[in-house]
């Protein structure tokens, strides 16, 4: 008996060839795509030197190789590796925050814009509470530490002024940042300004005050935790 091999008929071909993938297809659609536009600078990261400082993980040593804003936004990981960034791990980290900066996700300080030779003054003031509706125009009562129909909140200000430069109304908080004690401003990487009772303090740009920590791993990480732990615990019952 002479077996023969079923070969698919014409049609079949064709509807096979038509909903099969093409190449060309898809290295075409990668050319058109546009890479995303430069970020400008904010007050409080002015240039490359200042955002490869504030992102930590000793990123400052790679400022050399970003001689300018637009090359440290436009240059892609594989143009990264050409010009000697490594190891790899510093590369993902610096290009996951780059994408971070352009989506406005900033740490301390980010959203300051008063800056005057690289520090921010930041001050307790108390602004108006708006009137919730309902309320019958009548103002928030007071407390032991604000006055009737106010609140305290921590506003940037310029350096040596007693104001910020938008009516009380429209200023923001300071994110990050919070009174204690009623009268004290905390925070991360804040210096009180002596002689002001806590009531001002400066922020500055500074080494890894926007870094993601690392994990540190702990018995060998969880792919060798069970057989650290087990080792160790034949070796103490050897010894005992």
């Amino acid at each position: 008996m002479i077996l023969r091999r079923h070969r698919p008929g014409r049609q079949l071909r064709s509807l096979l060839e038509l909903f099969a993938p093409r190449r060309e297809c898809g290295r075409g659609l990668h050319g058109s795509v546009k890479s995303p536009p430069v970020p400008p600078p904010i007050p409080f990261v002015p240039d490359v030197q200042t955002f490869l400082k504030v992102i930590g993980r000793s990123s400052s040593q790679h400022a050399s190789k970003f001689p300018t804003w637009e090359a440290l936004f436009s240059l892609s990981s594989a143009q990264l590796r050409e010009v000697g960034l490594e190891p790899p791990r510093a590369r993902r980290y610096i290009l996951r925050w780059r994408d971070k900066y352009r989506k406005g996700e900033f740490g301390v300080g980010g959203d300051l814009t008063e800056i005057v030779d690289g520090a921010a003054e930041v001050k307790i003031l108390e602004v108006p509470v708006p009137i919730r509706p309902g309320s019958d125009g009548k103002l928030a009562s007071g407390t032991l530490t604000s006055s009737p129909g106010k609140k305290k909140v921590v506003v940037n200000v310029k350096p040596g002024t007693a104001e910020p430069p938008v009516p009380l109304e429209e200023v923001k908080p300071v994110n990050q940042m919070k009174i204690r004690d009623g009268h004290v401003i905390s925070g991360p990487y804040v210096s009180l300004v002596k002689g002001t009772g806590g009531t001002v303090a400066r922020i500055t740009a500074q080494e890894g005050m926007w870094e993601h920590k690392r994990g540190r791993k702990i018995d060998g990480g969880e792919r060798r935790r069970a057989e650290v732990r087990a080792k160790r615990r034949a070796r103490e019952k050897a010894e005992a």
